[in-house]
């Protein structure tokens, strides 16, 4: 019986290739295959370190196939490292559907500590960092993105986003319309870098900063947490709550986890989603 290989699951620098551990980079050396986010970016790490794996592209977009080529090279006992554009794998990208299925396989999976995004604009913001909650890329319109950001409002720790360059400024405008136009936030751009840049300032007065600063690179912005007795849920449209309840159970839910989606969706009282759901026919 074979012995199946190691799914590695390694972090990279932001941007300075010194930060690459010397344990990552071996690993890097030693493995069959690297699967990574993007080929190319990966590959000039790689020249960089005089590592010469196999290299497969593995990101959002690629299909089941993928997975499986991939499952099988560990099967058949051979070493795998997944790798992602900056920072560590698994972290608002898809790689751990990747762990997930090495995991089901049998396969072990090894973490190799290094840079992220997250931990590094939190230790430099000046912002609480030991309670945070991180919500990466939101969606760009629609309910889930104003649901997402009426909790970031509301939140007693620090909110951690990352967001694209281009919409910056848009995130900064409703984090304003949120949270208040006093609340303070960082903008951390460029980590490890050359062009690296912190700015730290009021919601009113980075949303104004961004509307006509055009902003390049990748971004990360933290939100401080809500002082406390400021800021509680705005209470729930009882024609929504309902309305989902009624289509929950339309599509066969039980009532049971009817009530547990409603008490986690909206924050009201077990027996108060429990009524409402009971007094459905």
């Amino acid at each position: 019986m074979v012995t199946p290989g190691t799914l590695f699951v390694v972090a990279t620098p932001l941007g300075n290739l010194g930060d690459l551990s010397p344990r990552a980079a071996e690993t890097l050396r030693t493995v069959d295959t690297v699967a990574a986010e993007d080929t190319r970016r990966t590959k000039g790490l790689l020249s960089s370190i005089d590592a010469h794996p196999r290299l497969v592209s593995y990101h959002a977009h690629s299909d089941d196939r993928r997975s499986e080529s991939l499952i099988a090279i560990l099967t058949e006992g051979r070493n795998v490292a997944l790798v992602t554009d900056a920072g560590t794998p698994a972290i608002s990208d898809p790689g751990h559907l990747l762990v997930a299925a090495a995991r089901r396989a049998g396969v072990p999976v090894v973490p190799v500590a290094g840079p992220s995004a997250v931990a590094a604009a939190l230790s430099a913001s000046g912002l609480a960092g030991d309670r945070y909650l991180f919500l990466g890329f939101i969606p760009r319109k629609g309910r889930e993105r104003k649901e997402l950001l009426a909790r970031a409002a509301i939140e007693p720790w620090s909110v951690v986003f990352f967001e694209a360059p281009g919409r910056l400024a848009a995130l900064l405008a409703d984090l304003k319309d949120g949270a208040g136009s006093e609340r303070i936030v960082v903008v951390a751009r460029e980590l490890t870098k050359l062009h690296e840049e912190f700015r730290r300032g009021t919601t009113a007065e980075l949303a104004a900063w961004y509307l006509d600063e055009p902003v390049r690179g990748e971004v990360t912005v933290i939100l401080a947490g809500c002082p406390p007795g400021h800021g509680s849920p705005p209470p729930p449209d009882p024609a929504e709550v309902i309305a989902l309840i009624r289509a929950h159970l339309a599509a066969g839910e039980s009532r049971k986890d009817t009530v547990r989606m409603v008490t986690a969706r909206y924050g009201l009282s077990r027996n108060d989603a429990y009524r409402l759901v009971t007094d459905e026919p």
